[in-house]
């Protein structure tokens, strides 16, 4: 038996590597990535929480698969085999969301496809999975993924109840507020009201953190 004691599945470093992204390291309002499909996908809740499951089950298997891969791919084919493993990940989730929740596929439309071209996906490969081990890796791509869509839900939650008094597609705000004169704001299922909203979140994410780091 080794002397060499394994490191527990879920150590400390593991556990910073998984929600590190929900805050400090957020890929979307820290490090800028994702930003195109969040304008895209978040006018309705729904589509967005299914655009935020696609994009950690491909963050999370690309990380997995490009490490196990990562020694016996040559540096100078790199990119190429990377986008092979995304776009065949891809094809699968397209491919099940057009199964079981076909309406959604449907609003979704190409941007499921442009999955392969997201920062979030490519840069957490090329930055983390090709140099550490596969279960890290893995624990890397679904903490990314789930920063992302967490942002995704948030900027959706508030399109949708404002600009459509829905969340999920359901009535949420009474008809008597409706009687009384309020009127959804038709701006906010926009795409450019989805920049407004991530600058506030940016605002509010970058206040909270400066707040810690004072105490």
């Amino acid at each position: 038996m080794s002397n060499k004691e394994k490191e527990p599945m879920f150590s400390a470093k593991n556990l910073k590597l998984l929600t590190s992204p929900f805050n400090q390291d957020n890929p979307v309002v820290v490090q800028m990535l994702g930003i195109c499909s969040a304008l895209a996908v978040t006018a309705k809740l729904k589509p967005a929480f299914v655009m935020a499951l696609s994009v950690i089950v491909v963050t999370a298997f690309a990380n997995l698969l490009m490490s196990m891969l990562r020694n016996t791919i040559p540096s100078r084919i790199r990119i190429i085999v990377q986008l092979v493993v995304i776009a065949a990940l891809v094809i699968l989730v397209d491919q099940v969301l057009k199964a079981y929740v076909y309406d959604v596929s449907k609003q979704l439309s190409v941007f499921v496809g442009l999955i392969i071209t997201n920062c979030i996906i490519m840069g957490r490969v090329e930055a983390f999975a090709l140099a550490n081990k596969p279960w890290p890796s893995f624990i890397d791509g679904i903490g990314n993924g789930i920063g992302y869509g967490l942002i995704l839900v948030v900027i959706a939650f508030f399109r949708e109840l404002l600009g459509a008094g829905t969340l999920w597609g359901y009535q949420v705000i009474p008809q008597a507020l409706y009687d009384l004169g309020y009127a959804n704001n038709g701006l906010m299922l926009l795409p450019p009201m989805a920049l407004v909203i991530i600058g506030v979140i940016i605002w509010v994410q970058r206040s909270f953190n400066k707040n810690l780091i004072e105490k």
